[in-house]
């Protein structure tokens, strides 16, 4: 174990092998220890140059010394034959031990005995004292080798603390060497990581990393070479990864577990959650470290598992999507609010992908489909509006596939560049001609919304048309509407949405008029809270540096001087001297990037969806930092590329993942095997990026006309059109989306030339009742000061922020204390300076000053 450095997120051998650990004491064949642990010291060792007494008698069989072989005392020899791995010396059974000795020193002589005295064998031996491997030990004997190896921890030598990390992050790991298959791994790894929390490991290691990060020296030492690699981070990726392993092992739940796992799952949440010894959550000690590594004054921090940890520990503390939807549905429930329309984790899983861009073989099959549609019945507007008809084009035919249908009714072919089409798509099947029934348009997948301000503006624009003036915000006085308005308002108020984060800003409001009469406000301490009220003062720098790192990592970025080095942690100290070694590296620095823009984007969403269900203001400050930190155009250029070759990319090596590398014999890697790469059609964590990022555009857009604006400067629609080419429902949607907050803005040829986007519009995304965004004459098209949008937010966020978690001394409703006796007898610490130069402040403050006494009288 002292000799293993692993790579790839600690998983494999630096070697590209996995690491053996055989239990000691044990014969051949796994019968037993001869003597138990009292065999140490009884074995006899091959080495290349002859024998010699080995430290202890494990069976280490293959071993780079040779094979040990043990021998029972005062019986008729050796108890099992052993064949050496590096030669073809055969034990024989004797009549007893020393005839076996005598018969070995006659051969060969006999070395001097390579004994190490130290507190502790090695940390495999100490693994298996009792001549056991791990899955062999009862839960008491492994408790005691895991609290061993805890105040191993508590050494003053980086060496032995080192060898002692490394140990516990091969239990975490799963005791590889001691299984037979992948779910074994994977078994052991969830069972040890719960021993492990249960003894205290996360808190030691806690204390480890906290350490490492104040380490002055390490910094410095990094800082004055000009190269930095794998050699400066090895403490700092053996502790994170320990960690990671903790928190994603315990996060995941499954129907097996036993209640004391349970407990100790929300113990552990709890842990992360709420500051403890410390005044700072889990998750904000490793936003400080990001923030750092930016800063330039660490520079060797391994920011990919920093990011993956911090990832994972905010997936734990808040809680999933699902998580997410089932508590904005109990908040609901608390404000007196009805319940959602649909669960849009559902709506979205049962969406269908619209057809990518035409191939050529479709492109000559399209007089075929025009004639084809040409033969579909028309139907009227009004009957599209009764049943919220789907596609006006579609019918539901019998005997036409479901394949075949979607490309007719979502096809979006026709509108990109012939280059870009895709050629690798099927040829459309054949039409069949169309059966002659009634049919009735399917439902849209969403319900729609109305909100407030729709149905004020919508009054506000008939009065001024009818009556000529106008009543506010009163939205029931119709007295003087013809009878079209009065079911218009009522069609209106049944799909009126009213979401939480109107309630927040009205009770925020009011807050803010009357603060003495309504009283302190009542602040849950969710974790939530926790994190924002730690993260506040900080906010600011920690977006900055995450937008750092995502622009470092985009596969469109160009390496530039001023750019941080985020491959600290994934470059060798040697460089590679050979066309395979060099392919390896650049597969390896891919996949770095890749999982580093996967950890961004998830947890920034997470953050935002959180914020937004917790308080909106919370939710409106992050958001603000990221746009002011130019996150739109950076997720712009992130998706200005061949997002389909992204999607596609294949820059891992599936036989050196964990935890297949740990469990079977590597092949021999050669460069045509590293071309080919696996056989998965797309790369799960690239479109997992892919969507995130999405959706966090849409989330700082979406209302926001000013940031709408911004999608239209920077150019967006031929960028977000490529992105339709990705077959996926999901991204598909948050494309869409996109496409449709600044279709109002894009002019009247833009839209006629791209008819068939603005059908899959119509098809997927959301409809308010009354927005008129296909058409472009919202009256929040019209151009105004998008400058005072943004200011008139920040100063509610400011006065939010300042309401909630600014101490309130220096605030005018602050309680003050008018008795004389109580004032002068309070204890005032005075500076030094100020006790030496008391008597000037007395002559020039005090007794130069004149009492004005009408003043004084006056305030009585």
């Amino acid at each position: 174990m002292e000799a293993m450095d692993l790579r790839r997120e600690e998983l494999r051998s630096m070697h590209g092998a996995a690491c053996r650990v055989k239990a000691a004491g044990l014969c051949w064949e796994e019968l037993g220890c001869v003597n138990g642990a009292d065999c140490r010291m009884k074995a006899v060792d091959l080495n290349r140059g002859g024998f010699r007494l080995g430290r202890n008698g494990a069976h280490v069989w293959g071993c780079w010394q040779g094979a040990s072989h043990g021998f029972k005392q005062g019986s008729a020899g050796c108890v099992h034959g052993a064949v050496c791995s590096r030669g073809s010396l055969l034990f024989l059974r004797t009549t007893s031990k020393r005839a076996a000795l005598r018969s070995l020193q006659g051969s060969v002589d006999f070395p001097a005995v390579e004994f190490e005295y130290g507190d502790t064998d090695s940390h495999g031996a100490e693994l298996a004292a009792r001549g056991r491997r791990w899955p062999e030990l009862d839960t008491a004997q492994q408790r005691a080798h895991v609290l061993r190896l805890l105040e191993g921890l508590e050494v003053v030598s980086r060496e032995r603390r080192l060898r002692a990390a490394r140990a516990i992050l091969y239990l975490a790991q799963g005791v590889f060497g001691d299984c037979e298959s992948e779910g074994d791994v994977l078994h052991w790894s969830r069972h040890n990581s719960f021993l492990l929390y249960q003894l205290g490991t996360f808190s030691a290691f806690l204390e480890l990393l906290s350490m490492e990060i104040d380490n002055s020296q390490a910094c410095s030492s990094a800082l004055r070479k000009p190269a930095i690699s794998l050699a400066d981070s090895t403490e700092l990726r053996v502790l994170l990864s320990v960690m990671y392993l903790l928190v994603e092992n315990i996060r995941v739940e499954l129907e097996t577990d036993p209640p004391e796992w349970k407990s100790c799952r929300e113990t552990f949440r709890t842990e992360l959650s709420f500051p403890g010894r410390s005044d700072e959550p889990f998750a904000l000690l490793l936003f400080t470290m990001v923030t750092k590594f930016c800063s330039g004054h660490a520079p060797h921090f391994p920011m990919k598992k920093v990011l993956l940890l911090l990832w994972k520990v905010l997936l734990f503390t808040l809680g999933g999507f699902e998580a997410l939807q089932t508590m904005k549905v109990r908040r609901r429930e608390e404000l007196g609010l009805p319940p959602l329309p649909e669960d849009s984790i559902q709506v979205m899983r049962s969406m269908r992908a619209a057809s990518p861009p035409a191939c050529s073989i479709e492109l000559a099959e399209q007089p075929q489909k025009r004639g084809h549609r040409s033969r579909r019945p028309l139907m009227k507007q009004d009957s599209l509006d009764i049943y919220n008809e789907r596609d006006p084009f579609k019918n539901d035919e019998a005997g036409v596939d479901e394949e075949e249908s979607d490309e007719v009714d979502g096809g979006i072919e026709g509108e990109l560049d012939l280059m870009e089409r895709d050629a690798l798509l099927p040829a459309m099947p054949a039409q069949r001609p169309p059966i002659e029934r009634v049919s009735f348009p399917k439902g849209l997948p969403w319900a729609p919304k109305v909100r407030q301000k729709d149905i004020e503006h919508f009054l506000e624009a008939s009065r001024n048309k009818f009556i000529g003036f106008t009543l506010g915000q009163d939205t029931e006085t119709l007295i003087g509407l013809p009878r079209p308005i009065h079911e218009s308002v009522k069609t209106l108020k049944q799909h009126k949405y009213v979401s939480i984060s109107d309630v927040q800003i009205k009770n925020e409001e009011e807050l803010e008029k009357c603060p003495m009469s309504l009283g302190e406000e009542e602040v849950q301490e969710t974790p939530c809270e926790v994190l924002y009220r730690a993260m506040l003062y900080n906010l600011p720098q920690y977006m900055i540096a995450l937008l750092k790192i995502l622009l470092a990592a985009a596969p469109t970025s160009k390496a530039k001087t001023d750019s941080i080095n985020i491959l600290a942690d994934v470059l060798p100290e040697e460089m590679p001297i050979t066309v395979l070694q060099s392919m390896k590296l650049g597969i390896d620095v891919n996949r770095h990037k890749e999982i580093i823009v996967k950890s961004i984007s998830a947890l920034l969403l997470l953050l935002l969806k959180h914020f937004k269900l917790n308080h909106i203001y919370q939710f409106e400050y992050v958001s603000q930092h990221l746009v002011f930190a130019n996150c739109i155009p950076l997720i712009l250029k992130f998706f200005n590329q061949n997002i389909m070759s992204y999607i596609t990319a294949k820059n891992s090596i599936s036989v050196l993942d964990y935890p297949h590398c740990t469990v079977h014999d590597l092949p021999e890697l050669t460069a045509e095997s590293l071309e080919a790469g696996d056989n998965n059609q797309f790369c799960w964590r690239n479109l997992f990026s892919c969507i995130n990022l999405l959706r966090i555009l849409n989330k700082l857009t979406k209302w926001k006309h000013s940031r709408t604006m911004m999608l239209v400067v920077f150019k967006s629609a031929p960028i977000l059109k490529r992105a339709l080419k990705v077959k996926q429902a999901m991204m598909q949607l948050y494309v869409l989306k996109l496409l449709k907050i600044q279709t109002k803005y894009l002019g009247r040829q833009w839209r006629k030339s791209n008819m068939k986007t603005m059908s899959a519009i119509y098809q997927k995304v959301r409809h308010r009742m009354n927005d008129d965004w296909a058409y472009g004459n919202d009256i929040d098209a019209r151009p105004w000061d998008f400058q005072a949008e943004e200011c008139t937010l920040r100063a509610s966020i400011e006065a939010f922020n300042s309401r909630r978690y600014d101490k309130p001394q220096d605030s005018e409703f602050a309680p003050v204390d008018n008795c004389l006796q109580s004032v002068l007898g309070q204890r005032l610490e005075l500076p030094e300076d100020f006790q030496y130069s008391y008597e000037l402040w007395l002559e020039r403050e005090v007794f130069s000053q004149p009492i004005r006494w009408e003043e004084l009288l006056r305030y009585q």
